[in-house]
């Protein structure tokens, strides 16, 4: 326990009075929810009764998580955080409260509220408030001695309990060989939760992830705090189930009254203060007022001067004696102030998530294609210390936000249950349109244990790509070529969802996109569009259209490559348009000549025609 801090609380006969006074005034100025008074006697009588503080495993020191060390008593303020201003309700007796505000440091409060948050995700039907764990934190250590943690949460200097050697303490034999609290005799309490060295063995958590389970960690101890609560399949909902729970963890009705009374008073307003600056209690159970010591020590016998023995009657009263002398009184018995301890209840089996010490990933090799399902599913082994498998364990896959990788429903991450062989087995994975390799991670909820599952996604291939049907493919400038199919295969078979690149080339030994060729028309700027990505459908061929001539006759190449080497080059013809000769003029014949324009009979300078000799006449006789 954290070192002594002044002002004592005294105990004896009248300790079960004043805590009863105050918590009384507690429950008058706070409405509902109250309180019972607690009593130091545990044989059965209490609100309690015997046997139903169920205890976890691993609980030393007749199985409580403390050994039942000394705590603090201190009370909360009467007026509660949300009602400042308030005046509280004057006790009728004497009542301790120490300097107590709702102010919690700001690293514990944040290890509380986290430790919440995981216990929920691995055991939702606890329903563990953090609220509780404050208040066991209060009485505890005054939460972490005010917030005197380092940035990881790790208290400044070790906080100890006494030795737990029978004298006035249970009697715990050292059980870690002083690797915790320090001492090769005897256990002692550790930390700000207090646990005995053979509690943190068995329920110490790694909370902070820096592969330590430190029980002088805040948010180590308030982790193993929470599950330790929530064990036996407790509801902390139900108020049985939580006086279980804390009596569990010291089994002290008092002790039970006093956290559920810090319970009460966090659940009704809190707020945050800086480390090291929280109040510190200074009322412990182990201190029997300012001149005792800190052991509890045998009860004296009544003075003989003050107490009637069967040969000493009462002093008389001072009003008239009767007529008859009184009767000697009988001898009255000290009060009890040891309390008993109720029977431990049956051990309660650890849960999976706590004894599970490694998760084993699965062997099988996680690979698909584009846009398929994966053949085997991402599974991993839960195993014990010992290398046992582990079955009921809470498993997490969680995908990397890099992948499109899906599990059903589009789910990022899915929670599945470890079977019999302690196998966790995720749903079928399906991948998206990345071909990428990415890494699956497994963990289990509420502890720091993870596996990595390596996971490829490879683009669809084709080795061989062919075209269906062997007309030319021929257009002339500025015209469409007609649809043009093309089949993949891989191995001979079909192969569907294969992306294949086309492009328009000058010739058949050339990869370089045409400056002139045939195009798959225009994009918004206007540009010609020479290279496209297709995919084969579900029958494995892929239809190309929409392919235009350019404006320059001649031949050109349609390039096709797929992935796994499947490649096709088609001849795309380019022409010019078919030209028509203009059409010739009628030709023009000349009139038949007349006889007056017969050539044979040319005129003469006379401007008369000449006579033909055929038609001279003959001379006269």
């Amino acid at each position: 326990m954290a070192a002594q801090f002044g002002r004592r609380l005294r105990r004896g006969a009248t300790s079960g009075a004043i805590v009863a006074a105050a918590v009384a005034a507690l429950a008058a100025s706070q409405g509902p929810g109250a309180l019972p008074p607690p009593t130091d006697n545990l044989s059965g009588d209490s609100a309690i009764g015997a046997g139903d503080a169920t205890t976890p495993p691993g609980g030393g020191g007749g199985g409580s998580a403390t050994g039942d060390s000394p705590y603090y008593t201190d009370l909360p303020p009467l007026n509660t955080p949300n009602r400042p201003g308030v005046a509280p309700t004057a006790p009728t007796v004497p009542i301790v409260t120490g300097p107590a505000e709702a102010g919690i440091p700001a690293t514990v409060l944040a290890a509380y509220r986290r430790a919440e948050a995981s216990v929920r995700a691995s055991d939702p039907s606890c329903n563990l408030p953090w609220q509780l764990l404050a208040g066991i934190g209060k009485v505890e250590s005054g939460q972490a001695r005010g917030g005197r943690v380092d940035g990881n949460g790790t208290t400044l200097s070790p906080i100890l309990g006494p030795a737990l050697d029978g004298n006035g303490f249970a009697l715990i034999q050292d059980t870690d060989r002083g690797a915790f609290d320090g001492d090769t005799t005897h256990d002692r309490a550790v930390g700000p939760m207090q646990f005995i060295p053979s509690t943190w063995a068995v329920w110490g958590q790694d909370a902070n992830g820096d592969g330590k389970k430190d029980p002088n960690n805040i948010y180590d101890a308030a982790q193993a705090a929470g599950m330790y609560l929530c064990a036996g399949g407790r509801n902390l909902a139900i108020k049985a189930d939580l006086d279980r729970a804390i009596l569990s963890y010291n089994r002290s009705t008092e002790y039970l009254t006093t956290v559920l009374t810090w319970f009460e008073y966090y659940g009704r307003g809190t707020h945050t203060v800086p480390d090291g600056t929280g109040q510190l209690p200074v009322d412990r159970s182990d201190r029997f007022g300012p001149d005792r010591p800190l052991r509890p020590t045998a009860p004296t016998s009544p003075s003989p001067s003050t107490t009637p023995t069967p040969d000493r009657p009462s002093p008389k009263p001072t009003n008239p004696a009767p007529t008859t002398p009184p009767k000697p009184t009988e001898p009255t018995k000290p009060p009890t102030t040891e309390p008993t301890r109720p029977p431990v209840g049956t051990p309660v089996e650890i849960p999976p998530t706590l004894r599970v010490a490694r998760l084993k990933p699965g062997t099988a090799a996680l690979t698909a294609v584009t846009e398929s399902t994966f053949a085997q599913a991402a599974t991993v082994t839960s195993v014990d210390a010992a290398g046992r498998p582990v079955a009921g364990v809470s498993v997490r896959f969680e995908l990397p936000a890099t992948t499109d990788a899906r599990f059903p429903a589009g789910a990022t991450t899915v929670t599945v249950t470890s079977d019999a062989r302690g196998i966790a087995k995720a749903p079928a994975l399906r991948a998206g349109e990345k071909a990428e390799p990415f890494t699956i991670r497994a963990s289990v909820p509420g502890r720091s244990l993870t596996a990595e599952l390596k996971a490829t996604v490879e683009v669809r291939k084709a080795d061989a790509l062919a075209r269906v049907g062997d007309a030319a493919l021929t257009a002339t400038t500025g015209g469409d070529y007609a649809e043009v199919t093309v089949e993949g295969r891989l191995d001979g078979a079909l192969a569907p969802g294969v992306t294949v690149t086309a492009v328009v080339t000058d010739s058949a030994d050339s990869a370089q996109q045409s400056a002139d060729g045939p195009s798959f028309g225009k994009d918004a700027a206007g540009n010609p569009i020479r290279t496209k990505v297709l995919k084969t459908d579900a029958n494995g061929r892929l239809s190309i259209k929409g392919l235009v001539a350019g404006e320059k006759a001649g031949s050109y190449v349609l390039l096709l490559t797929a992935p796994g080497g499947g490649t096709a080059k088609l001849t795309l013809t380019v022409t010019e348009p078919a030209t028509t000769p203009p059409a010739s003029p009628d030709p023009t014949t000349d009139p038949a000549p007349t006889a007056s324009e017969s050539p044979s009979a040319p005129a003469s300078p006379s401007g008369s025609a000449s006579a033909s000799p055929s038609a001279s006449t003959s001379p006269t006789a």
